[in-house]
């Protein structure tokens, strides 16, 4: 046997961009994460060809996952159509042929910033959501090294002591987004910076949910079915934002989480799920009877702003 014989042809990169060592690493961690779900595993983040904070944590587990016949779905704040979503969303495709899309439901793995698609996930989808800061404990305890203690010990007595006092001072809890959720019972983790409208989407959902922080190099799991529960008192139900009597001015769509747009004289209303407005755009245009609108829309999380 001679070397040329165990050495393989010059590629210019590894299939899916990240070696085959990083990709080995990924894999082990996200196994650990799935199977004690909300705990961070950390894992030596490499470099992308993007700048950390913006979705690199997201961008190498969605690497590790692709395949040809994936089918690949990027949002940022909702839309598909922004920069930063069009970019990564190319730069998947180009790196593992896998197939581009707006469509929820043609989708096998959907990279999110912010935003979980209002049309419920399948058991055969992946969601990869963007975490900028996976400590749910920082704001209580800066110091990572007893941050890890209290996690061991499921510590979690401050991180009460700021709701109680946000609803003293304010009269209700004013936590907006990233709201620390208990999962399976044992570990408290920060479901990204998702609002809490999208946080009870995660509890006992057939699909499974990797977040990931490149820059802090962690990542955590909720694997499907698993229970995710907000941080609440018993006597303060958990409330999510009231947006279901809103309506979208561009789609007539009512019931779901929209973007507020400021106008010169007071505001309009934009379904933050903008493929979904796209969606039911083109239903009411077949319905009006232009030909080759109609698009499907799946089932959602919420009807009229109210999760069944």
């Amino acid at each position: 046997m001679t070397i040329a014989a165990l050495t393989k042809a010059w590629q210019p990169m590894s299939y899916g961009f990240l070696d085959p060592s990083a990709k080995r690493e990924l894999r082990r961690k996200m196994l650990k994460a799935i199977a004690v779900p909300g705990c961070q595993m950390p894992y030596a983040s490499r470099e992308v060809p993007m700048a950390r904070g913006w979705g690199t944590g997201g961008l190498q587990v969605t690497l590790t996952l692709l395949k040809p016949q994936s089918v690949v779905k990027v949002i940022d704040q909702g839309a598909d159509d922004s920069v930063n979503a069009a970019s990564i969303r190319s730069f998947l495709s180009k790196v593992s042929g896998a197939a581009e899309t707006w469509d929820t439901l043609a989708a096998t793995i959907i990279q999110s910033r912010h935003r979980i698609p209002e049309e419920r996930l399948r058991a055969d989808q992946v969601l990869v959501l963007q975490v900028p800061n996976p400590e749910p404990l920082r704001p209580v305890e800066p110091n990572m090294s007893i941050a890890r203690q209290m996690h061991a010990d499921a510590d979690y007595g401050r991180l009460w002591l700021i709701l109680y006092e946000q609803m003293v001072r304010a009269g209700r809890i004013m936590e907006g987004a990233a709201y620390p959720a208990l999962v399976n019972g044992r570990h408290v983790m920060t479901p990204s910076p998702i609002p809490r409208w999208d946080v009870p989407k995660l509890h006992m959902a057939q699909h499974l949910t990797f977040l990931s922080a490149g820059r802090e190099k962690r990542l955590y799991a909720v694997p499907p079915f698993t229970r995710v529960e907000p941080l609440v008192f018993s006597d303060v139900p958990y409330q999510v934002e009231d947006h279901g009597g809103l309506t979208c001015h561009r789609s007539g769509v009512t019931g779901y989480f929209m973007n507020e747009i400021p106008q010169d004289v007071g505001s309009v209303f934009e379904l933050s799920d903008s493929h979904l407005g796209i969606k039911a755009i083109r239903l009411s245009q077949a319905e009006g009877g232009v030909e080759g609108a109609a698009d499907q829309i799946g089932p959602t999380w919420y009807e009229n702003g109210v999760m069944p």
